[in-house]
């Protein structure tokens, strides 16, 4: 009996031994587990209204990697922090939000001081632009002039079917013609519900880089301001080359582990200054490398371009002219948006963006982006087999099965067509030659292996013989 107890003594006294090292000394891996965690809690509380365990559940725990099974969270609404680790305290997660800029992971736990640089108060928001439109049947004003809509049954009947609507799903909005005739929303979500765009918010800010260029505060052949130092052959980056993901830097965009792109979005406080530190491993210009990195360098360089007020120009150059009211960029600790992956809007708002590139730039008779700009963004860059465009734009959803095989077609979507996309399933397909935007968000992991084609293909179908 003693010799058990002895033992027992031994085993906790080493299991609690280990447990306080692992709250002391973190290894990679929990951190970030936990400030992704800290994150994803954050941003949907704070933005979304939702409930904060229902997001560990949902949106941490349940696609599946183990290290997120474990962890737990704690929501300060008084200093509006949210805390998360394994186990509730090995990992020192930590995000905090700001009134009208969202949430920020705090890699280095220094959240007072992020406060006192960036300081509590709320960004500007923009009255709606609501030019006279025609009036849906109950009155309101059809979108996107305004909220209201002419659904067609047979188009809502498609949307409908849960094969097609795929796992996971949180939003459809069809529009055509540039009016919505299809929408749909997941439990728990509706039309005033942030969703988070991950990925897309790169081809946001592909077009914002264009308002630049119009405006003259920018040149895509201009240098991206690296290898400052003789000899450096990173100073022959240019921003084209940063905005077609031929910028050569190395860069590792594996998730589910401790790679470059979790390691910028989760440990470094400057994530732009970190992906601007990578080595140069391919030739300038010839290597296609999708990289999130590159969009962090690129979003430090719109953010410079901008102004003092970033958050501003975004608002009165891009979001205000096409009628975009609940949007938010969130930052880094640093303070650089995050260009790569942080634009939080409702699904109508992301749906407005994509018909503004549908309509080539055009929006009311009023060139928000320069002439050509779109078709440049959307121009195949052949170091890509022809998959992605030259403005961080997909012209087809998924990985093909071999560089230059596209998957769309065989789904029926015309060769005009390009994507915006986003990591877990994140998808709007534009195709200009029907008048047509397809948004169908929600969180289906890759491992699910969800078609958005057959969404839009059936779609298409349904179009041709009306």
């Amino acid at each position: 009996m003693r010799l058990a107890r002895t033992l027992l003594a031994a085993s906790v006294a080493i299991v609690g031994g280990g447990l306080l090292a692992l709250h002391e000394f973190p290894p990679p891996l929990l951190r970030v587990g936990a400030n992704f965690a800290a994150e994803i809690v954050c941003s949907n509380v704070y933005l979304a209204g939702r409930d904060p365990q229902a997001v560990l559940r949902t949106d941490v725990q349940a696609p599946g990697l183990a290290v997120l099974r474990w962890m737990r969270v704690r929501v300060d609404r008084r200093d509006h922090l949210v805390r998360a680790g394994l186990l509730g305290f090995i990992g020192n997660g930590l995000a905090v939000e700001t009134p009208g800029r969202g949430c920020t992971v705090i890699p280095d736990g220094h959240w007072r001081s992020f406060l006192a640089r960036t300081g509590p108060h709320a960004a500007p928001t923009l009255a709606p632009v609501t030019p006279a439109a025609p009036a849906a049947p109950n009155g309101d004003p059809l979108w996107p002039d305004g909220d209201g809509a002419v659904i067609d049954p047979r188009l809502q009947s498609i949307v409908d079917v849960p094969s097609l609507a795929g796992p996971g799903m949180r939003a459809i909005v069809v529009v055509h013609d540039g009016r919505i005739v299809a929408e749909r929303y997941g439990l728990g979500f509706g039309a005033s519900t942030p969703l988070l765009g991950w990925s897309m918010t790169k081809s946001v800010f592909a077009g914002l880089v264009g308002v630049l260029v119009g405006d003259g505060r920018l040149s895509l052949e201009a240098s991206a301001g690296l290898g400052r130092r003789p000899g450096d052959p990173r100073a022959a980056i240019r921003i084209a080359d940063l905005l077609s993901m031929t910028d050569g830097l190395r860069f590792n965009e594996r998730y589910g582990g401790v790679s470059d792109v979790t390691r910028m979005l989760y440990l470094e406080p400057d994530m732009a200054a970190y992906a601007a530190a990578q080595p140069l491993v391919h030739p300038v210009g010839r290597f296609w490398s999708y990289s999130s990195g590159t969009a962090m360098i690129l979003a430090r360089i719109v953010q410079r371009a901008a102004g003092p007020h970033p958050r501003r120009f975004v608002r009165e150059h891009l979001f205000a002219p096409i009628g975009i009211t609940h949007a938010t960029i969130e930052s880094d600790e640093h303070g650089t948006l995050v260009g790569s992956s942080y634009m939080y809007a409702t699904a109508r708002d992301w749906a407005r963006y994509a018909e503004l590139l549908r309509r080539d730039g055009v929006w009311n008779g009023v060139q928000v982006l320069p002439s050509g700009f779109v078709a440049a963004m959307i121009r195949p860059v052949a170091a890509s087999g022809g998959q992605y465009g030259a403005g961080m734009i997909w012209r087809y959803a998924g990985s093909p099965t071999a560089p230059g095989v596209d998957p769309d077609r065989a789904f029926g979507i015309p060769s005009d067509a390009f994507w915006m996309e986003g990591f877990d399933g994140q998808r709007i397909a534009i195709v200009p030659s029907r008048a047509l935007v397809v948004l169908r968000m929600g969180l289906t992991p890759s491992s699910m292996r969800y078609q958005p084609q057959r969404l839009v293909g059936a779609l298409l179908e349904a179009l041709n013989t009306r």
